[in-house]
């Protein structure tokens, strides 16, 4: 389709900028545009409306604020995509610096299987590049583009950051069963759950009830493996602080639904507490609650 083919080409322009302007220009361009034009699109309203129902004590003026950050991270974070591969553990300028490597470290020594969790917060992107420089390779669960052909390219800037060709499985059946296989045969897998599934559970997410996917807690069960939350701080343009928690325990009492739903209720409080340390930083911009709620 020539509409693709046109996309692809902007995409393609849009990586040669950023890597033309360099990771700290790149990324306060990118902040910039987003955060001048995204506070006038529709999806700031939703923005909004969440922001309401999660934190209710804030004002209109705090909340619109908030909702600029967040615009502003997207575009960081899109406007950084093409500087991954480049960024490195360092002590100062663009990279990423390292909290709570030596559960890293301990998953490198053991071997899988193991699942990471994260979330759509700061540069989001930047976990499986991080942990493969540090010995981890992280396969992921993605939504693939509408656009096949911006896919590959998008594909390419991420197999390009990991180092290598780790295992990234679409979402829906066919990447789920490729997943739990990978699993199966001691893989890692990292996989992000904060965002809304219709055919999910309802499980409270700031005190209330967000349908939320199961899956992970579901594997959790059937692997009996580490589940270790990690996600990243912005700590400037072009820099971070990735995350790593310890494992998280599972509780087995027989029910295995009841099970799951406290496994999930107990990822979306960590959640949670990622999310009211940097409130701007999250991608607020999709309904996660009914809208009756």
């Amino acid at each position: 389709m020539i509409v693709h083919q046109l996309q692809a080409l902007a995409l393609r322009l849009g990586v040669w900028l950023a890597r033309t302007l360099g990771p700290v220009s790149a990324s306060n361009a990118g902040g910039r545009v987003l955060r001048t034009i995204g506070p006038f699109l529709k999806p700031s309203r939703v923005a909004d409306a969440n922001l309401q129902m999660a934190m209710p004590h804030l004002a209109e003026a705090e909340r619109a604020e908030i909702v600029r950050g967040v615009w502003d991270n997207l575009g960081r974070t899109a406007a950084e995509l093409p500087h991954l591969a480049s960024l490195r553990r360092t002590d100062e300028g663009p990279g990423w610096e390292l909290e709570g490597g030596e559960h890293l470290q301990a998953l490198r020594e053991k071997g899988g299987p193991a699942i990471f969790f994260s979330a759509h917060i700061a540069n989001w992107e930047l976990i499986g590049p991080a942990a493969a420089e540090f010995g981890v390779a992280m396969a992921g669960i993605y939504r693939a583009a509408s656009n096949p052909l911006a896919d590959a390219i998008i594909q390419d800037l991420r197999r390009e950051a990991r180092r290598g060709d780790v295992a990234m499985f679409a979402k829906g059946s066919t990447g789920a069963r490729e997943a739990m296989a990978h699993l199966r045969r001691g893989g890692v897998l990292g996989m992000m759950i904060d965002q809304k599934m219709n055919d999910g559970i309802p499980v409270a997410f700031f005190g209330r009830d967000a349908m939320t996917a199961p899956a992970l807690a579901h594997l959790a069960a059937r692997f009996r493996c580490p589940v270790l939350p990690i996600h990243v701080v912005r700590l400037g343009p072009a820099r971070f602080r990735v995350v790593c928690e310890a494992p998280l325990d599972w509780h087995d009492t027989g029910d295995r639904n009841a099970d799951a739903a406290a496994f999930t209720l107990r990822i979306n409080r960590v959640l949670e507490g990622w999310i009211r340390s940097q409130p701007e930083a999250w991608l607020w911009l999709h309904r996660r609650w009914p809208k009756a709620a």
